[in-house]
């Protein structure tokens, strides 16, 4: 696949999908999943740019498996683990970067949380993964450093409700689309990253790192005109 983010008509992220980042934010687990929009123009390409984080703003990472979709899916039965796993056309590693600060007063006001998670090079991406490296999807080892510092490495076996689900529970809503990018969760481990600060991030694959997944980014202040200030 050419270009990720050229393809990539929308992109749905799944929250809460793993038990210790659940915890460690003080959430209540969800009894089906649930999902939000980034805008495509949230990704960053690989060797594409910085990250770059808006004035005021807490900037947190979420490392992610990501699927990329192969071809068009609308109202999946979530008892058909085929039809869903035929449906992706590859992989990719991600990192949804979250104004964690913006995002806590639109929990507590009940407002949308499209701000927290949509600025620009707010999703950055590793290369497209052939779905032939990641056999097992479930059986992949994600991990995030920052400055050289492991910050978060756990297994997608840990994702409490897995793709089937997933998928079913987002075409029952809305079509996915051929590019369509399906972020699946974050294990625990996420934290503040500031400007000058270099993440790092990838998978393995029964204990092989796979190239394709590297992500190199540093973060900077964005500049512009834009401040985080309570709504």
């Amino acid at each position: 696949m050419a270009s990720i983010r050229a393809n990539a008509r929308k992109v749905v992220c799944i929250g809460r999908n793993y038990a210790g980042h659940i915890k460690e934010l003080n959430n209540a687990r969800p009894s089906k999943p649930f999902f939000f929009l980034k805008p495509p123009s949230s990704i960053l390409p690989p060797a594409s740019g910085l990250v770059l984080r808006p004035a005021g703003v807490n900037l947190h990472y979420e490392v992610e498996l990501a699927l990329i979709m192969g071809k068009s899916l609308r109202d999946l039965d979530e008892r058909d683990e085929k039809g869903a796993l035929d449906a992706i056309d590859g992989y990719a590693v991600s990192i949804d970067m979250t104004a964690r600060n913006a995002q806590d007063e639109a929990k507590r006001k009940g407002l949308p949380w499209s701000i927290a998670k949509g600025f620009d090079t707010f999703l950055p991406m590793s290369n497209y993964i052939p779905k032939n490296r990641i056999p097992n999807p479930y059986a992949v080892e994600l991990w995030l450093s920052v400055d050289d510092e492991v910050r978060q490495r756990d297994s997608t076996s840990l994702m409490l409700f897995r793709i089937p689900r997933v998928l079913a529970e987002v075409s029952q809503c809305m079509t996915l689309e051929k590019g369509d990018v399906v972020l699946t969760g974050t294990p625990k481990g996420v934290g503040s990253v500031a400007v000058g600060n270099v993440m790092k991030a990838g998978l393995r694959v029964d204990g092989e790192e796979v190239e394709e997944g590297r992500i190199e980014v540093e973060i900077k202040d964005k500049g512009g005109l834009y401040e985080y200030k309570e709504t």
